[in-house]
């Protein structure tokens, strides 16, 4: 009598599916199991492999030692500002070719969970680097190439599409001094905050530490970006 391969259950041949097609994480955005860099872990745990200083004086920063902002770093030919625009709007129309966005709209702001419009030249929108850049220069990037500050002020990981006035209040706050008033954003934006950090070596302050231990303790699951 012949034998046949018992079938897989529906949930692995949709993993299995999702995976030949080059996803990495299910329509719910959860990661998908087996497939290749799928899900960063548990953001909880990676905050402990963080190096923890303290924070070194502002002296000698400006936003041009991260370089000339929004640069194409891709070369898909679009600036920066304007792919992120493009990635986190809706509705998004474009002034000339397909990289300048002429007009879009912000659905539900990542920091205050408003609708926000945005009109280019007279924009409500900011593009908010998760972890600012003076912060940055205080634990660890002033002893960084030019090269590597450059990508890092570039980097989609560390680039999020909000509110200008939330963008305003939050200025160079870490997860010690700012959070967003929108709190069921709170585990994602410190997971980011996480996952920058981590990859680029930047430190935290013990404060700032013990913050991000204390948000993503109310999400343990919280996974990396």
């Amino acid at each position: 009598m012949l034998s046949y391969p018992k079938a897989l259950p529906l949930a692995a041949l949709a993993a299995a599916a999702l995976i030949t097609s080059g996803c990495t994480t299910g329509p719910d955005g959860s990661p998908v199991e087996g497939a290749p860099g799928g899900g960063g872990g548990p953001a909880l745990v990676a905050v402990d492999t963080l190096t923890v200083k303290g924070r070194a004086p502002k002296t000698g920063y400006e936003r041009e030692k991260f370089g000339k902002a929004w640069v194409d770093v891709d070369g898909n030919g679009c600036g920066t500002r304007d792919d992120i625009l493009k990635r986190d709007l809706t509705d998004v129309r474009f002034k000339e070719g397909r990289c300048k966005v002429a007009s879009g709209i912000l659905a539900d702001d990542p920091y205050t969970g408003n609708r926000v419009d945005f009109v280019r030249g007279r924009s409500k929108v900011d593009i908010d680097h998760l972890v600012a850049l003076s912060d940055a220069w205080q634990k660890g990037a002033q002893q960084w190439d030019a090269e590597k500050r450059r990508r890092f002020a570039n980097d989609p990981l560390n680039l999020l599409a909000v509110e200008a006035s939330a963008n305003r209040r939050k200025s160079d706050g870490d997860a010690a001094t700012w959070l967003p008033a929108n709190k069921a954003y709170r585990c994602t934006y410190v997971a980011a905050q996480v996952a920058v950090k981590k990859k680029y070596g930047v430190w935290v302050t013990r404060a700032e530490r013990d913050a991000m231990k204390k948000v993503l303790g109310g999400c343990p699951d919280q996974r990396l970006p």
